[in-house]
């Protein structure tokens, strides 16, 4: 069974990205969470919704701000240098290399077990069948 998260209007905005709230979430009009719970009430038109990162939850959480307390927009996050494969092979050095072990040889030299012609199953070492009661020797 394969756990996710469910599919709901938060998992549409981008993180750290400023939207209009009208646009993503329809609603009553409500709150800037900078004002305040005594803060004015705004209309949706008029509320960003900014995406912020969570450090325990993978979806992050969602905060509504007016116009004067909306955050700027977070630059895009810079491309990580990509090296090539030769690059890489050059730079890994040598010693670490790994080498092949060596196959295991199968063990022949085991002793054969006893066995009980009627049941199939292994005797005690007293050469009592578990099974049926039967005496092998």
């Amino acid at each position: 069974m394969k756990i996710v998260s469910s599919q709901d209007w938060r998992d549409a905005i981008r993180f750290d990205a400023p939207v209009l709230v009208a646009d993503v979430v329809p609603g009553d009009a409500t709150r800037c969470v900078a004002c305040g719970a005594d803060g004015p009430l705004y209309e949706r038109t008029e509320l960003w919704a900014v995406k912020h990162r969570h450090p325990k939850h993978h979806g992050g959480f969602v905060r509504f701000y007016c116009e004067t307390h909306k955050p700027a927009a977070a630059p895009p996050p810079a491309a990580a240098p990509v090296a090539s494969a030769r690059a890489r092979a050059a730079a890994a050095p040598r010693a670490q290399r790994r080498t092949t072990s060596p196959k295991p040889t199968p063990i022949t030299d085991r002793p054969t077990r006893t066995m009980c012609p009627d049941c199939f199953v292994e005797v005690s070492v007293h050469g009592d069948c578990g099974m049926c009661g039967a005496q092998v020797v």
